[in-house]
Order: structure tokens, then C-alpha cells, then sequence
């Protein structure tokens, strides 16, 4: 934490409002922009969607958010109309003690689905949250802390940019750990930056950055009800064009890339991060869809867990993708060890793959088609008796 350059002009709360049956257990976050903020913001694409996912959706993108509340340890999902009427309740109680219209407040929510908000709780915890706000590393990292559910860490990252006209922060946090199959950004992460920027422009930065980063990472292939990640900008430091736009873009992309990685590292219950690189596809898009196809296999991740080299199982993953090639195009690596070229298997040291399998953390998958330029790096984790217990035994 003390290396995180915060962006200017923001304050920060998490306090332990009682949402959670953890006692001493942060679970309610405001965040406050100083001056009115451009934002933006994308979203699961979940037919069946939380009620602050349509609260926030309906109010983006806008030139003058001023905050943004968050709690933890109830989804507010499948809660019909009340749900939605309880996210705006959110909102105004926000707005009442900050001073602003309560369309200027962004609601996320993360935690058990299908249950009502205890609205009490709120009604008293909010006031106090926004009472409490500070611009410092504490705020900050409570506010962290008060977002997530079976995180084991939280997840920061920051980046430093030096322009002519000043200098300009981006600063991000987020959370996740399961119920990760991302289909526009991943379970919940605010990206806050000082640099003066219009809305349209954060808009397609964010949509971009994300499509490159959180949406290149899975944990079980669940997309969630609750997917949110928004994008603010204050305007306290330089506004943004030209050469200064793209460095911008570019560190937005690095903070999202951070967080994104650090929540695959975190999956619930993982011993494995594991990173697919596809190469040579038609197109970026198809390298991804087979990259997805591979992540999201159970077999695939259970060999992993079980330190067996099965790689019949990859292949055959990246055959059902629905991305067309011939056999005779794909060869594969497990670490720097070619198990399979040009569609014909190669001899391999069965115990050297396995002990590479068992003895790191980090593993690293790559296929190689002959089809074009396309590519796509993809991070995943394994699946272990630990992820099992854990979803299994949820809410009982």
C-alpha cells in the first residue's frame, strides 16, 4: 500500500456497518470526487442483472458523478422492483451528505443473491461511511477492504504519468475471487484518475481496456450478476489530448491488467495461476474464444490441480472453441516443453511435465495455430478440493 500514488481530489471510506455476520468486518465503501467527474462505466452482460448494475447503467456515462457507494456481503440481485428501489435509496443517502443530486451517485453491490437489502443497516451505515470519508492511503485501503467477500487480499494498483501540462494518477482497486467468467469486466473495480477528460473518450478507454484485461481472465466461467467497473476522471490535473490521450490509455489498461491478474492469483481455493497464450489464430477475437474454451474446462483445470499432464485435454478444448482450423495447423507447449506439433504428439518426459505442473505456482500453457496474426493472452487457475467446499457450502 505505501506505494500507491493516489489520484488527486478523491476521499475514501470503509467502515464495518453490520452487513456481514463477521464481526470487525469492513463491508461498506464510499468514495468521493471532490469536483464533479467525468465517468463511465461497463457491465455484466447477464440477462439476469443486479439491481446497481441498472441503477449505475441507466446514469452513465455523465460529466458531474460525484460518488460512488458499494457494499459487500449482499448482492442485491433477484430482488425485483424493490431491489432497484433500494439501490437509488442507496444512492440518496449518499447524496444527502455530500450535497449533490443522488443521479450524481454510482451503486455496485457484491455478496449472496436473492436476498433484500436490510435497508436499516444501510439507512444508519451510509451517513456514517460518508462522514468518515479522507483522502489518504487509510481511507483508500479500507475502502479496499470493504468491498470484498472471499478475497483473500485486496487488489490495488496505480500508475504515475508525467505530461507537459502536469502530471496525472490512475489509481485502481478491485475484488473478485470466484464467480469469474467475465463477459464485459469482472465482478467489481473502480478506476479513478485526476486527468480531465470527456466522457465519450473514458467510455471507449474503458471498453477497450477492459476487453483486453478483465475480460481475458476466468476463474469457473460464471458470469456474475454484478460486474462493474467504472472509470472516473476529476479533472484536478491536466486535461487530456493527443500523445498525453494515448499514454493515458495506456496506463489504464496496465492498472486494469494489474487488477485483473491479481484476481485470477486470488481465485478461491487455487494453487494455480495459469497463463494461455494463443498465437498465430485468424483474428484476435478467435485467438480468445479458444483461449476462453480452454480456461473454462474442468478437465483441463483438474489435470492442472492434479499435476497430470493430460494435454489431450487442451487440445481438445481449443478443437470445440468453434473456431475453425485444421489439426495439422496446432502444436502445443506446456512451459517450454513442445508436447504436440503440427497435429502429431512428440515424445516427453511424462514425470518432468508433471514435476512442472506440481512444483510451480505460475504454469503456462501456449498453442500455436498457422491461420494469421491473431493472438491473445488468457489467465485462469486450476480447480481444487478448497474451490469445491467453498461454493459448495456458500450460504448454508
Amino acid at each position: 500500500m505505501s506505494t500507491v500514488l493516489l489520484a488527486r481530489g478523491y476521499r475514501y471510506a470503509g467502515i464495518v456497518s453490520g452487513l456481514r455476520s463477521e464481526p470487525d468486518r469492513r463491508d461498506l465503501a464510499v468514495i468521493v470526487s471532490e469536483t464533479p467527474a467525468s465517468a463511465a462505466g461497463v457491465f455484466t452482460q447477464n440477462r439476469v442483472c443486479a439491481a446497481p448494475v441498472q441503477v449505475s447503467r441507466a446514469r452513465l456515462p455523465r460529466t458531474d458523478a460525484r460518488a460512488i457507494v458499494i457494499c459487500s456481503g449482499n448482492a442485491n440481485a433477484c430482488t425485483g422492483e424493490q431491489g432497484v428501489r433500494d439501490a437509488e435509496r442507496m444512492a440518496t443517502l449518499v447524496a444527502e451528505g455530500v450535497g449533490c443530486d443522488p443521479q450524481q451517485v454510482l451503486v455496485a453491490s457484491t455478496g449472496v443473491i436473492g436476498r433484500p437489502l436490510p435497508m436499516p443497516i444501510l439507512e444508519a451505515g451510509i451517513p456514517q461511511a460518508v462522514a468518515a470519508v479522507e483522502d489518504s492511503l487509510k481511507g483508500f485501503s479500507d475502502a479496499a477492504h470493504a468491498i470484498l467477500t472471499t478475497d483473500t487480499k485486496i487488489k490495488v494498483a496505480t500508475r504515475g504519468l508525467t505530461f507537459a501540462s502536469g502530471l496525472v494518477h490512475v489509481t485502481g482497486f478491485a475484488k473478485g475471487a470466484a464467480m469469474i467468467g467475465p463477459n464485459m469486466a469482472t465482478m467489481l473495480g473502480c478506476v479513478l484518475t485526476d486527468a480531465s477528460a470527456a466522457a465519450p473518450f473514458l467510455h471507449d478507454v474503458l471498453k477497450r481496456s477492459v476487453e483486453r484485461t478483465f475480460n481475458c481472465i476466468s476463474v469457473e466461467g460464471h458470469t456474475s450478476t454484478n460486474d462493474t467497473v467504472f472509470l472516473l476522471a476529476n479533472g484536478t490535473g491536466p486535461h487530456l489530448s493527443g500523445d498525453d490521450a494515448q499514454q493515458f490509455e495506456r496506463a489504464v489498461e496496465e492498472v486494469c491488467h494489474d487488477l485483473a491478474m491479481q484476481i485470477a492469483a486470488d481465485a478461491e481455493g487455487a494453487n494455480h495461476l495459469v497463463t494461455i497464450d494463443i498465437e498465430a489464430a485468424r483474428s484476435d477475437a478467435e485467438a480468445r474464444q479458444i483461449a476462453k474454451a480452454i480456461a473454462e474446462s474442468a478437465l483441463v483445470k483438474t489435470a492442472i490441480f492434479g499435476a497430470d499432464p493430460n494435454w489431450g485435454r487442451i487440445v481438445s478444448a481449443a478443437g470445440y472453441a468453434g473456431v475453425p482450423f485444421a489439426e495439422q495447423e496446432l502444436s502445443l507447449w506446456l512451459g517450454d516443453m513442445l508436447l504436440y506439433r503440427d497435429g502429431v504428439p512428440l515424445p516427453f518426459d511424462a514425470a518432468a511435465a508433471s514435476a512442472y505442473l506440481k512444483n510451480n505456482r505460475d504454469v503456462s500453457i501456449r498453442l500455436r495455430l498457422k491461420s494469421g496474426t491473431g493472438r491473445c493472452r488468457f489467465h485462469t487457475c486450476d480447480l481444487t478440493y478448497e474451490y469445491v467446499k467453498l461454493n459448495a457450502d456458500y450460504t448454508t
